[in-house]
């Protein structure tokens, strides 16, 4: 766990217009909460978190020194540019 360097990054409202309001982090200790930590977390080639921050969290609220993951040998593209988690078809 201690090198998923994202665990010390804005994670989840940088660059965003969302402002972490105490409304907005319970939603997301609500997601941690229901997480399955039998999926592993999924790393880009630079050993960022792609998938499963929230795994990440929940683990290291119950104390784990580890987690499953996978990493990309090659950065996939991603689907969408420049638009906001909103206008997202899923």
């Amino acid at each position: 766990m201690g090198s998923i360097g994202d665990l010390d990054s804005d994670y989840w409202f940088d660059g965003s217009a969302a402002t972490p309001t105490v409304r907005r982090i319970v939603e997301h200790i609500r997601l941690v909460q229901e997480v399955d930590l039998a999926y592993p977390i999924i790393l880009g080639t630079d050993g960022r978190v792609m998938d499963g921050m929230h795994r990440v969290a929940r683990a290291l609220v119950e104390g784990r020194t580890t987690i499953m993951a996978v990493q990309f040998e090659v950065q996939p593209e991603p689907d969408f540019r420049d638009c906001r988690p909103e206008d997202l078809p899923y």
